[in-house]
């Protein structure tokens, strides 16, 4: 049984499907540098205070509900046709007004379209295992979006510099044909053999380079 982690989708699968492999059936990661802690600091000080309040407070353009939840982790039970479960921390878990909900992904980084298709295997991974928890009672998604934040302006007052991070909300629409036909396709990646190197992977062309250069 493979273990996957939503987070992945977005970058690491579609950026080479050999380091991804290693990954998930070897256990060896990327070498990596880590996030600079100021973007986790952001993310836990947009997130925290919204807890317990209605999801409007930040603009009314946002989608009525009660933020029950921040980075909350959930494992799935198998996804149907394949021996692959998912494992993760998702966002903010909304409580809407007729006791569904809906699942939220906060990311600070500038708006455009395609973050929609980028992040739509995310969210749905994070739905499905939301709905068919391997403990615990479903819960029922039926809205999925990204609530984006991006430095505008900046002032300065009283010792202190003010940023303005304008929310934009974009609806992630929720295609389970879509999601299960990605499923199966990692699933038969993961199942078959060791896939090629991605030509614009820098992780493989570091690995050959200094391979190369270490018994020159």
């Amino acid at each position: 049984m493979n273990k996957l982690s939503p987070s992945d989708f977005a970058y690491l699968y579609e950026e080479c499907k050999l380091c991804y492999y290693l990954k998930v059936k070897h256990k060896i990661s990327q070498p990596s540098m880590p996030m600079p802690g100021v973007f986790s600091a952001i993310n836990t000080r947009l997130q925290t205070p919204l807890v317990g309040k209605n999801l409007q407070v930040i603009s009314k353009r946002l989608p009525e509900g009660e933020v029950i939840k921040q980075e909350g982790w959930v494992e799935s039970k198998t996804v149907p046709g394949t021996n692959v479960y998912l494992k993760g921390k998702y966002d903010l878990l909304v409580k809407n007004m007729d006791e569904t909900y809906t699942l939220v992904d906060l990311k600070i980084t500038q708006p455009d379209e395609g973050k929609i298709e980028k992040y739509q295997t995310q969210l749905s991974a994070y739905k499905f295992a939301l709905e068919n928890p391997k403990t615990g009672k479903p819960t029922q998604i039926v809205r999925t979006g990204l609530l984006l934040f991006y430095p505008d302006t900046v002032t300065f007052k009283a010792g202190n510099a003010i940023f303005k991070f304008p929310p934009t909300w974009m609806e992630v629409p929720i295609d389970e044909r879509v999601f299960f036909g990605f499923m199966k396709e990692v699933n038969e990646l993961l199942n078959g053999p060791t896939p090629k190197e991605s030509k614009t992977c820098k992780w493989c062309q570091y690995r050959h380079i200094g391979d190369k250069l270490a018994h020159s």
